[in-house]
C-alpha cells in the first residue's frame, strides 16, 4: 500500500520532466517544426518582444475596453504561443501546472459536451479557452526576468491609474449605479467608489493582484526612487480598496496581507538574528490583529459593513446570496458529475430552472459553487488540484531562490498572496471570471508556471541531478 507521502509526490509530479514527457508525446512531434522559418525570417529577433507587448496591450486596455476587444487579443496569444512553440527545439516551458491546466479544459470540454445548453456552454468555453491562451503566452515569456519586470511594471501602472481614479470618486462623489448597500442600513447613502470598472466588488478583485503585485516591488525594486514608486503603489490600491466598501474585498485583503507576512517572514529568516527569527512573526501577527481590531473599533464604515456580515438575511445583500446559493445548490445536486458546462451564458439558462422566485442572478456568486456548477465533482476536483500544486510548488520556489536571494522570489511571493487573496473574495463573488481579473488571475498563475520551468531549465544546463529533478 502506497504512503501517503508517495501519494502526495505523485500528485504533486515530483518526477516530471518534460524531457521524458517529448520522447513519449505524439504533440510533441509538432514542436520545432518552425526553425527553419526563425533561420531566415528578420522578424525572429524580435518576435518575444512583439508578444510582450501583445500582453502589455491586453493589460493595459483590460480596465477600459470591451470584453469583445480583449477576446480578440487574447485570440491572438494562441497564435503567438503556437508560433514560439513550433519554433521550439524541446518542451521549453512545459510545467506540471499546464498539463493540469489542459485536463480542466478537456473536462470543460466533455461538460459542453454533456451540457442541456450546448450552444450557450460552447460560448463559455471560447472564454476559458482564450483565457488559456493568454496563460500559454505569459507563462511562455515570464520565464525571462527581463519580460517579468516589465510586464509587471506596466500592470501596476495601469492599476495606479485606476486605483488613483477611485480615489478620486471618492473625493469629489460619484453616482451609485446600482443598490450596492443595503437600503435600510445607515451606510445606505454611502458611497463606493468603481473606478472605469463599473462596480465595486470587481474594483476590489482587481485591486487584490495590484496590491500583492505592488507589495513585492517594494522589496524586489532595490533604488529609491522605484521604492518611493512602490510605496505609492500599496498606498493607492490600499486606500481604493477601502473606498470600494467591498466586503468580500476587505476579507480577501486580510488573506493576502497574512500570506504575504507569511512568506516574508519565510523569506527574510536566514538574515534574522536569533531573537526575531524567535518572535518576528508572532510579534507581526499581534500588531495585525490589533490593527484590525482598532479599525473595527474607530472606524464606523468598516465596523458596520463587517457587522453586516453577521447579518444573516437581515442584510439584503446576504439575503440575495443566500437565496441564490440554494438555487445553485439544486442546480449542483441535478448534475452533480461533470455540470452543466462552462460560462454565464450557460448558468443564465439553467439556473431558471431552479432559482428562488424574485431572484435573478448572472452567476453563483462564489467562485466554488460556479465551478461545481459548470463542470460538477470532477472539474472542481481538478482545479483544487492545480491550486494545490501551484502553492506548493511556489514555496518550493521561494525557498530556491532565497539561497541566493533572486528577486524572481519576491515575484512569486507577491503572486501566491494575491492568488489567496482572490480566492478568499472569490468566496462570495464571481468577479473572477471578468476579463479584468480573470486576465490578472491568469497571469499570476503564469508568473509560478514560468518561474518552476526557468528553474528547471537552469538546473538542466547545468546538469545538477538534485534540481534537475522537481522536489517535493
Amino acid at each position: 500500500m502506497a504512503s501517503p507521502m508517495s501519494v502526495w509526490r505523485s500528485l504533486m509530479f515530483t518526477e516530471f520532466s518534460p524531457v521524458q514527457w517529448g520522447k513519449g508525446s505524439y504533440l510533441h512531434y509538432f514542436v520545432g517544426l518552425g526553425q527553419a522559418w526563425t533561420r531566415s525570417s528578420w522578424l525572429w529577433p524580435g518576435f518575444e518582444a512583439i508578444a510582450v507587448g501583445l500582453l502589455a496591450v491586453i493589460y493595459i486596455a483590460a480596465p477600459f475596453t470591451s470584453t469583445a476587444m480583449l477576446g480578440i487579443f487574447m485570440l491572438l496569444c494562441g497564435g503567438f504561443w503556437a508560433l514560439l512553440t513550433f519554433a521550439d527545439r524541446e518542451a521549453v516551458g512545459l510545467t506540471p501546472i499546464h498539463v493540469l491546466v489542459f485536463a480542466y479544459w478537456c473536462i470543460s470540454a466533455i461538460a459542453t459536451g454533456l451540457s442541456p445548453v450546448k450552444m450557450a456552454a460552447a460560448a463559455g468555453l471560447g472564454k476559458l479557452t482564450v483565457n488559456l491562451f493568454l496563460f500559454l503566452l505569459a507563462s511562455r515569456l515570464l520565464q525571462k526576468r527581463e519580460w517579468l519586470n516589465r510586464l509587471i511594471l506596466v500592470i501596476l501602472l495601469v492599476g495606479l491609474v485606476v486605483g488613483s481614479y477611485g480615489i478620486r470618486q471618492q473625493v469629489d462623489g460619484v453616482e451609485q449605479l446600482a443598490t450596492w448597500n443595503d437600503p435600510t442600513s445607515e451606510l445606505a447613502q454611502a458611497t463606493r467608489v468603481y473606478s472605469f470598472l463599473g462596480n465595486p466588488n470587481l474594483l476590489a478583485a482587481y485591486l487584490l493582484p495590484m496590491t500583492g503585485l505592488s507589495l513585492a516591488a517594494l522589496f524586489a525594486w532595490r533604488l529609491w526612487l522605484p521604492k518611493a514608486l512602490a510605496a505609492t503603489l500599496v498606498i493607492v490600491n490600499l486606500l481604493c480598496l477601502f473606498f470600494t466598501q467591498s466586503r468580500g474585498g476587505w476579507l480577501g485583503m486580510v488573506g493576502l496581507l497574512g500570506v504575504f507576512t507569511g512568506l516574508s517572514y519565510y523569506w527574510w529568516l536566514p538574515k534574522m538574528p536569533r531573537f526575531w527569527q524567535r518572535w518576528l512573526l508572532p510579534i507581526a501577527l499581534w500588531i495585525g490583529s490589533v490593527g484590525i481590531i482598532a479599525a473595527f473599533v474607530l472606524v464606523e464604515p468598516i465596523r458596520m459593513r463587517v457587522m453586516s456580515i453577521f447579518a444573516g438575511r437581515e442584510d439584503s445583500s446576504n439575503n440575495f446570496r443566500i437565496n441564490v446559493w440554494e438555487g445553485v445548490k439544486a442546480m449542483i445536486r441535478a448534475r452533480p458529475i461533470i455540470g452543466i458546462g462552462p460560462g454565464n451564458s450557460a448558468f443564465n439558462k439553467v439556473y431558471p430552472f431552479f432559482m428562488n422566485p424574485k431572484y435573478t442572478a448572472l452567476s453563483a456568486y462564489s467562485i466554488y459553487l460556479e465551478i461545481l456548477v459548470e463542470t460538477g465533482i470532477i472539474g472542481f476536483s481538478c482545479m483544487i488540484w492545480i491550486l494545490l500544486l501551484t502553492f506548493s510548488r511556489g514555496v518550493q520556489l521561494i525557498h530556491a531562490c532565497r539561497q541566493r536571494f533572486a528577486p524572481e522570489g519576491l515575484w512569486i511571493m507577491g503572486a501566491l498572496a494575491a492568488i489567496a487573496g482572490l480566492l478568499v473574495h472569490g468566496a462570495v463573488d464571481t468577479v473572477w471570471y471578468r476579463p479584468p481579473v480573470s486576465t490578472l488571475w491568469w497571469f499570476l498563475m503564469a508568473i509560478i508556471a514560468g518561474q518552476w520551468a526557468s528553474a528547471y531549465a537552469d538546473s538542466q544546463a547545468a546538469k545538477d541531478p538534485v534540481l534537475g529533478s522537481t522536489p517535493s
